[in-house]
């Protein structure tokens, strides 16, 4: 056993246990949260053993690269199994009091893991097409998820979330078999070779575009975001807490990884289209989260404009930018899903998603007023928070003058900073409609007998611990910083990525002509 492997083998067990206790509440909840709090612990040892930059391959079968199915843990893969077994911890623990029975009993947590098994699978595959099968089982259980309880909003969110996203998945099969056909591969590390060595690099820059559009929709970057801010405000508060915080985050981490190891040929086409969806991204995300005022709409728009900001990191290719990208992608991921669950409980309490029909939580909860603060001055990019540097890192390699696309950077870098404040001001918005303004004639008050003491821990305590993080990360952000720098070098590095997952060796070469599909130390 190592912890690549029971990365996905702690949410398979905890899901079919989860199956098999159906009958009892009491058991899929301590399962549920259990089976987190274990995946937590592995991910924690799978970033000590990558800490000193060591990348792990583990060869399922015994079957050696290029061949066999491959798991491989580098930086960036541990940074993001970590972040989700923390996102998937908090999300469980207020699930106990959130998820009401009948979801419960019809498979809840079971599916809540197996979602989780996908996302670690979808972080730690070494191979493009078992990507593909990763996401389809995060996919799967994640439209259950979304329609769970059958409620006629849940299901006209599902069923745009589900097409779109079906879409996407048969254009990354499609891209699958082209990119197969040209290259006789699908492992990430032999397509880093191989696709450097194709007489016609013009057809992979094609098939590029083709996984551009499938990782597109998945992220939900510009202009294939419209599903998202349809969809995610329909399911229960822990369901869309953990969306927001991960589903997105898997295409982002699709684009970075193909786009700095195999589609590398043409810089300047492929990174360049991907600076201009970036800001495209930001600008409509934040127009349309400064008209919304229901509560989880704002912040859907939200998950949009944040991941045009990833999207810049990558688009830019500098140490900076892409350490910059890595760092922004855990900070969003940890302040998103604790917003998403803030609006949880201001729902419990007020009895509304909707910021016209909230008012007076600070006057009556001043508790849950400063919880939201921290994430949403996090959000709009306010120091010593994590979100300041996390911003402070994209705009900085954007205005450093050493990328390849020269005064354009620059202007991206000023377009972030306009939606930063953009990002802001609809932060504020939600801070004066929900906590600060008096509670609006013909609402009723805050209803603090809404919670049970019981049901308060839970969900206020999942909310404090990300807050918490929240802190941490922008008290102590070099730590932090520190490791989305190696994260950085790695992705820059393709050569140690491909020699950890082919064995250190390299490709034959016997009488000047390269026999690229040969590996093993006999050549």
């Amino acid at each position: 056993m190592n912890p690549v492997t029971l990365c996905l083998l702690v949410p398979l067990a905890t899901a079919i246990s989860c199956l098999l206790t159906g009958r009892s509440l009491r058991a899929q909840k301590v399962l549920g949260v259990s089976g987190m709090a274990v995946l937590l612990g592995v991910s924690l040892w799978l970033m000590a053993e990558v800490a000193d930059g060591t990348i792990h391959v583990v060869e399922f079968g015994n079957w050696p690269a290029p061949f066999g199915i491959i798991a491989v843990a580098d930086m960036l893969s541990a940074i993001m199994v970590l972040v989700s077994a923390i996102t998937g911890l908090a999300v469980a623990v207020y699930s106990v009091a959130d998820i009401d029975e009948g979801r419960i009993r019809h498979g809840y947590f079971a599916f809540l893991h197996f979602m989780m098994m996908g996302v670690c699978g979808a972080f730690l595959t070494g191979d493009i097409f078992n990507m593909f099968v990763w996401f389809e089982v995060m996919l799967i259980s994640s439209f259950v998820l979304m329609c769970l309880g059958g409620e006629k909003p849940q299901m006209e969110g599902a069923v745009k979330y589900v097409v779109l996203n079906l879409v996407s998945s048969s254009l990354f099969l499609a891209a699958c078999g082209i990119l197969y056909g040209q290259t006789g591969t699908l492992n990430l590390a032999d397509l880093a070779v191989k696709s450097r060595e194709l007489m016609h690099p013009g057809l992979l820059t094609m098939t590029a575009m083709l996984f551009l559009v499938a990782f597109g929709l998945k992220a939900a970057v510009f202009p294939l975001f419209f599903w998202l801010p349809a969809s995610y405000h329909t399911p229960p508060v822990a369901v869309s807490a953990v969306f927001a915080g991960l589903l997105t985050k898997v295409g982002v981490y699709a684009l970075i990884r193909v786009f700095t190891l195999v589609f590398t040929g043409d810089l300047m086409f492929t990174h360049g289209l991907l600076l201009a969806i970036a800001g495209l991204t930001m600008v409509t995300g934040v127009l349309g989260a400064v008209v919304q005022f229901d509560f989880r709409r704002l912040l859907s728009f939200h998950i949009v404009s944040q991941i045009g900001y990833m999207v810049l990191g990558l688009a830019l290719f500098t140490p900076l930018a892409l350490a910059g990208c890595v760092f922004y992608l855990f900070h969003h991921i940890v302040v998103k899903s604790n917003l998403f669950l803030i609006s949880g409980i201001t729902r419990r309490y007020g009895g509304s998603f909707q910021l016209k029909k909230l008012g007076g939580f600070y006057a009556a909860t001043p508790w849950l007023a400063v919880l939201f603060f921290i994430p949403a001055m996090s959000l709009g990019g306010i120091p010593p928070l994590s979100g300041f540097f996390a911003k402070f890192a994209v705009v900085k390699a954007s205005l450093a003058g050493d990328t390849m696309f020269g005064p354009w950077a620059a202007v991206l870098g000023v377009v972030a900073l306009a939606v930063g404040l953009l990002t802001l001001f609809s932060m504020t918005k939600i801070w004066a409609e929900v906590f600060w303004k008096a509670v609006p004639e013909g609402v009723p008050k805050v209803d603090l007998a809404a919670l049970t003491p019981r049901d308060k821990a839970l969900l206020y305590g999942p909310v404090a611990a990300l807050a918490l993080l929240t802190l941490s990360i922008g008290f102590f952000p070099q730590f932090y910083f520190d490791f989305a720098e190696r994260a950085a070098a790695q992705l820059l590095t393709p050569s140690r990525y491909i020699e950890a997952v082919m064995g250190g060796t390299k490709p034959c070469i016997r009488f000047g002509i390269s026999f690229s599909r040969w590996y093993g130390p006999g050549c």
